[in-house]
Formats: structure tokens, sequence, C-alpha cells
């Protein structure tokens, strides 16, 4: 008969309380549970571990001799309890390549509730127009407008951003157009710009989306911008599609590397990105 070692625990409860009551008490259990449990583990170690005196329960030299053991195996299945808890908490660095117009309102907040529950999480966002290289680890996971079209990859579509031609909140029309300066990674808004505004209009160029919207709501210009940001500024949009009729719209997928697919880590700060932009598809079309 092989011990049940759940058993360990009742040994060591009636060792330690030296009456069944008191045992009982502590285990949560009847005293004729802890009474059974313990002539089952005596019969199964083939030792008597209690001499039985009306005033309770005291150890045998078997039982004295015994104890150390039995509380370095409760010790010992602590720590393993404790182990593989830590195993379900979500720690480490995560480094994320985003589009710069998603992180202030969505990024951050689809990651507060994730990292206020890990405190052993941190999560590193980059901003850049020109896409990074995952192969070689500059980031974990990143948000993309391109599909990429070669690697070790494992790509995710989340959401199709809508774009449109903004104006000021007040309804003007001014001649300037606002965009980006001239950057290859950045072609296709810069394309579309150009097809409102014709060569020879006045251009004013920055390099953040935040700025184009507050250019624009000043008065400064017209611009092609993503809705979900141009609409809470209240601008007003003149345009949902090109002047040929063309849509203006961009895919965003979620790249990581194949080899991260594991990682508890990465895919809880994928998911919990995944699960913000979910949540708030219809902002990123017309309205």
């Amino acid at each position: 008969m092989q011990p049940n070692w759940d058993d360990l625990r009742v040994f060591l409860a009636l060792a330690r309380e030296g009456s069944l009551t008191g045992a009982a008490r502590r285990l949560r259990a009847g005293v004729a549970t802890v009474s059974r449990r313990i002539e089952r583990f005596e019969s199964a170690l083939g030792v008597p571990l209690f001499l039985r005196h009306q005033s309770g329960y005291s150890l045998t030299d078997q039982g004295t001799a015994l104890l150390p053991r039995a509380e370095a195996a409760e010790e010992a299945l602590s720590g393993l309890r404790q182990a593989a808890g830590e195993q379900d908490r979500i720690r480490g660095h995560v480094r994320i390549a985003s589009i710069e117009s998603l992180i202030t309102p969505l990024l951050v907040p689809a990651l507060a509730p994730l990292m206020a529950a890990h405190s052993g999480l941190n999560v590193e966002i980059l901003f850049s127009t020109q896409a990074v290289n995952l192969h070689r680890h500059d980031a974990d996971l990143a948000l993309r407008m391109l599909r990429p079209d070669h690697g070790h990859l494992r790509v995710r579509q989340l959401v199709v951003m809508g774009f449109g031609l903004y104006g000021p909140p007040d309804g003007a029309r001014p001649a300037r157009h606002v965009s980006w300066p001239e950057q290859v990674s950045l072609g296709t808004v810069l394309a579309w710009s150009r097809a409102f505004a014709g060569p020879d209009a006045p251009r004013f160029a920055v390099n953040t989306l935040d700025s184009q919207v507050e250019a624009v709501r000043r008065g400064l210009g017209l611009a092609v911008l993503p809705h979900f940001l141009a609409r809470p500024a209240g601008l007003n949009l003149l345009a949902a599609h090109l002047p040929d009729g063309g849509v203006m719209e961009r895919p965003v997928f979620m790249v990581t590397h194949a080899d991260l697919a594991a990682s508890r880590r990465v895919c809880a700060v994928a998911e919990a990105i995944a699960d913000g932009i979910y949540a708030r598809r219809a902002e990123f079309g017309p309205a």
C-alpha cells in the first residue's frame, strides 16, 4: 500500500495539535476523518506514528524520527506551489514597435489594466516611420500598415484604418495642405495628400499626427488624417474618398517573430492590444 501524500498534512496537524479535535479544527475536517487517515498513513508506512492517551496523542519514537522529513516535504510542496503560481504571472520585458497614431489613444489604454495586474511586466513602445527588423529582435512585436512578405513571422490583421480629408471645425477651407515631410515610408499618405492639394498648393509638413491634427484644428490647412483621430478633435470631414473615387484605407497588422509565439509575456501583451483595437473597430471608419 502506497502512502497517500495528502495524509502527510494530517500527520503534521496531529503532531502539532496533539489531539484529534485540534487537528480536525486546523484541517477543517471531521474528527473521524482525521482518525481514519492517520490509521491509513500508519498502515501505509508500516510503523506506529502516535501513542494514544486519554489526554491526547503523542509521537512515537518512529513518528519523532519521521517528523523532520515530513516537515521538509511540506516545505518542498509549498515551494512547488509557489513556483507554479509564479509561472502564471506575466513578467519580463516586451518591446513594441508601433504606428504613431495608435500609441496614445489605443495602446496605452489597452495595456494599462494588464500592467496594473502584473507588476513584473515592463513594456517599451517605440515609434518610427521606418519598419523595424523583427529578425534582429529590434522589437518583440510590431504594428504595421504593410504586410511583411518574407521571414519566419506571424501576421495578424487587426483592423482597416480609414482616412479622410479634414478641414477646421468652423468649416473654412484653407488653401494650404498639412502633410508629412517627404519620406518614402509614408508614400501612400503623401500621394493621397497630393491628389487633393495639387503641385502648387502651399504646404505645412510635420512628422507627428498630433501636430497635424492641431494644425488643422487651428485653421492652418487641410490634411488627410485617420478618422479615429480627426473626428474626436472636432475636425470637419470634407472628403471620404479620393477625387477619382478611390478609397483611403490602410490595414493594420500585428507582426511577431514565430520564435516568440509561445512567450507568455508577448502573447499577453499582443492579446491586450488586439482586444483594445477590436473593441473600437467602429471608430476607424467614417462616421
